[in-house]
């Protein structure tokens, strides 16, 4: 207490007043603080949403998976190799690859031209013996390039009893009214060059010469898709059983639902399948249930199951990665230049070791420093603290020892390309088709895809095959295993 005044600050009206005022300010510079931070928390998540934006815009086929078709016209045109200053075509010197001749038992015509006058003293020529000196053949299409044959049924009275006897169309004759070659062509041109049913009905009548139905393509399918069953359940089951084998998948619909199709490839093998769902239950239902071998994948999570001594990661795609890390910019920049510097000589050493000029060991001995100095990036990297960057490396250290089992495992490559290859003709089959309209039409997919590519494998004649399959289908017989 004052005793000049006799009277407490804590009683001064104008202290009172002061008090009351700050604390209303505090109040105000305690929103006002709130409402900067909340500011800041927005512009952080703008800036960053620009950023995933602008990373989105710059997505490519040279940075993604996405298929050099689907770039966007602003994307950087692929590398162009510097001119040699040679001329385009054949080279001088270079191996001919002209059309060889068939042999003379596989002509169907033969047309001599003889010289009939001498061209020194013009004495005839027609009694003198000839030497054949040169062979041009010429390939034509006949009028009519299919075979009609009709099949009569005659009935007889007996000329002892009076009995009419009538003989009957074998029931395999009666089975179709196309051959199992020409139904054969049918799934070929389906399945093989992808035309639409109309297409192969207007194909058949015109080029061939052969009337048939719009249904009748149909109807050929659902039997050459039956007569393949035992095939496809063979080759299955071959590719389950390999010890390396090649894993992908890309969509498919069927009746306009996505759906997936799976393709599970090896050496001399295919098969392939389309599920509801891409999961792992998907993956076992391709392979009979059944994981054996070892896996070369990308980074897709259903794959997880493998253990890593059992799965090879695709250097394909993690080259992508890294080069979306080094568009990235920044910090990220520095991981994309050394994980594309490691990627670069991973292919350098596998083009050596198939071409013959190292062993095995010595793969191994080149990639030990550069396998380290990949450690190292993926480590700087995962502590880095940019999401995405961060994110693929700690993913890449998870799965560090699936990255180079192609080192040491016989059969594996670096890369997931044989299998990208087989996908292709189905990927260009559902953009022009747009699918499958029910289950049937899925499973003649799966089965032709098989069968194309494994005969394709093992150089066998394709047609041949699936008139075999297709004889052998409607005499009731065991369909004959595909090539050797």
């Amino acid at each position: 207490m004052s005793r000049r005044s006799g009277k407490s600050i804590s009683g001064c009206a104008r202290c009172q007043n002061l008090f009351t005022r700050n604390a209303v300010l505090r109040g105000q510079v305690h929103v006002l603080r709130l409402k900067l931070q909340r500011e800041q928390a927005f512009r952080v998540a703008a800036e960053q949403r620009v950023k995933d934006l602008e990373e989105r815009l710059s997505v490519n086929a040279t940075n993604s998976s996405m298929p050099p078709s689907a770039s966007p016209r602003w994307a950087p045109r692929p590398a162009r190799k510097k001119p040699t200053g040679r001329k385009r075509g054949a080279q001088i010197g270079h191996k001919g690859n002209g059309r060889k001749l068939l042999e003379e038992q596989q002509v169907d015509d033969r047309i001599e031209h003889r010289p009939s006058i001498c061209a020194h003293c013009q004495a005839r020529l027609e009694q003198q013996p000839g030497e054949l000196v040169g062979r041009h053949q010429v390939a034509e299409l006949p009028p009519r390039a299919v075979k009609i044959t009709e099949h009569q049924s005659f009935a007889c009275r007996c000329g002892v009893c009076g009995m009419v006897n009538r003989a009957t169309i074998p029931e395999q004759v009666r089975a179709s009214s196309i051959g199992p070659r020409l139904s054969g062509a049918i799934g070929l041109l389906s399945a093989f060059v992808h035309g639409s049913r109309r297409a192969i009905t207007g194909v058949v009548s015109e080029v061939l010469g052969c009337p048939i139905a719009l249904g009748s393509i149909s109807a050929r399918e659902r039997e050459l898709s039956d007569a393949l069953e035992l095939p496809y359940a063979q080759l299955a089951e071959q590719v389950s059983q390999a010890k390396v084998k090649y894993v992908d998948e890309t969509s498919w619909y069927q009746k306009g639902t996505e759906q997936w199709l799976f393709a599970a490839i090896t050496r001399t093998a295919a098969v392939f399948s389309i599920e509801k769902t891409r999961t792992r239950r998907s993956l076992k239902s391709l392979l009979r249930g059944r994981l054996r071998g070892v896996f070369c994948t990308d980074r897709a999570a259903i794959y997880d199951l493998l253990t890593l001594s059992r799965r090879g990661l695709c250097w394909a795609h993690l080259k992508r990665d890294f080069v979306r890390c080094l568009e990235r910019g920044g910090t990220s920049e520095a991981i994309g230049e050394a994980g594309l510097e490691v990627c670069n000589q991973v292919f350098r050493v596998w083009r050596d070791f198939r071409q013959k000029k190292i062993s095995r060991r010595e793969l191994a001995e080149r990639m030990q420093p550069w396998r380290q100095k990949m450690h190292q990036t993926l480590e700087h990297g995962a502590a880095l603290g940019i999401a995405k960057t961060t994110g693929l490396c700690k993913s890449l250290l998870k799965r560090e020892q699936a990255m180079w089992n192609w080192t040491k495992v016989p059969g594996l490559e670096p890369t997931n390309n044989l299998a990208e290859r087989m996908l292709r003709p189905a990927v260009i089959w559902r953009k022009k088709s747009f699918g499958s309209d029910s289950r049937g039409g899925s499973v003649f997919v799966e089965r032709m895809l098989s069968v194309i590519q494994a005969a394709k494998l093992r150089k066998q004649n394709l047609l041949d095959y699936l008139t075999q399959a297709l004889t052998a289908h409607r005499a009731g017989c065991s369909v004959p295993t595909l090539g050797p």
